[in-house]
């Protein structure tokens, strides 16, 4: 069965207008991207969730993909993020089960923290903000991405990105990525974004996380090539969420966040136990 799939545009407060799309009908599944990537990017274009009876609701954070830039080039705070979703998810409705991957696992955790009564579960994939404020590339060099971006657009970041070492994962992250920066309609926003959010505060450390007691699947990756989403991390999110299941790939697979129908299934069967579905 073919499941349409319905653009939509929200206009911010703030001016920023946001780009999305809605697919499926049931209980709403907002999907919130990573830094630097777009909403294809949470569960890699799957549409399996709205086959088993959930809405997807994707949309592409501000300066990101098809979304308009922020006001200032400032404007990417995580409180900035969460404000628009709070935007979405007045449209959309909540309860809602909130996806992140990266920046939008931070962003999700935030919104949960100040409206737990709007989020029905949380999913964490791959969660890369600690719960304070990061030192100078903790997570790797973003001004030389940005700078690169800003510059020399999509060749200008390939050539400040660090793949990883090990040869079997080398390739494909490089195309990966290049396809991922080349869906942006605004890269200079994409710039501004990629020097403001490491270092914005989501939420002041991880103990806050233990007043969250919707159910929270927490996934996180073997990768060691990726010192910005650390296995360590996301056990200790799984540790401090007190309603929580971890999930991670077996070792030497590749990691379950890049694999969009498996990720979906652990996700409903995640739903399912917890009779959200």
């Amino acid at each position: 069965m073919s499941i349409g799939t319905h653009p939509f545009s929200l206009d911010m407060p703030t001016g920023v207008r946001l780009e999305g799309e809605r697919a499926g009908s049931g209980v709403p599944v907002v999907l919130l991207h990573g830094l630097s990537a777009t909403r294809r990017y949470v569960l890699m274009g799957s549409r399996y969730l709205t086959r088993a009876g959930a809405e997807l609701v994707a949309y592409d954070a501000r300066g990101h993909g098809a979304s308009g830039p922020a006001p200032t080039h400032e404007a990417y705070e995580y409180s900035d993020m969460v404000r628009d979703l709070e935007t979405v998810l007045a449209t959309v409705g909540s309860p809602a089960v909130l996806v992140g991957n990266s920046m939008g696992a931070a962003t999700a955790a935030a919104y949960a923290l100040e409206h737990p009564e709007r989020v029905s579960a949380l999913v964490q994939v791959t969660p890369g903000f600690s719960g304070t404020g990061r030192e100078e590339n903790e997570m790797g060099d973003w001004n030389a991405l940005a700078d690169g971006l800003e510059r020399h657009g999509v060749d200008g970041f390939m050539e400040a990105f660090e793949p990883p070492s090990e040869p079997r994962f080398r390739e494909a992250a490089l195309k990966f990525t290049r396809q991922r920066i080349e869906r942006h309609k605004h890269p200079e926003a994409v710039a501004d974004a990629l020097r403001v959010v490491p270092q914005s505060v989501a939420f002041e450390g991880l103990d806050s996380l233990r007043v969250l007691e919707m159910p929270a699947l927490v996934v996180g990756s073997r990768d060691e090539s990726d010192p910005g989403h650390p296995l360590a991390l996301a056990r200790a999110y799984a540790e401090h969420l007190p309603n929580s299941q971890f999930l991670v790939e077996t070792e030497g697979e590749s990691p379950l966040a890049w694999q969009g129908a498996q990720l979906s299934r652990a996700i409903e069967s995640f739903l399912r136990e917890r009779q959200l579905m």
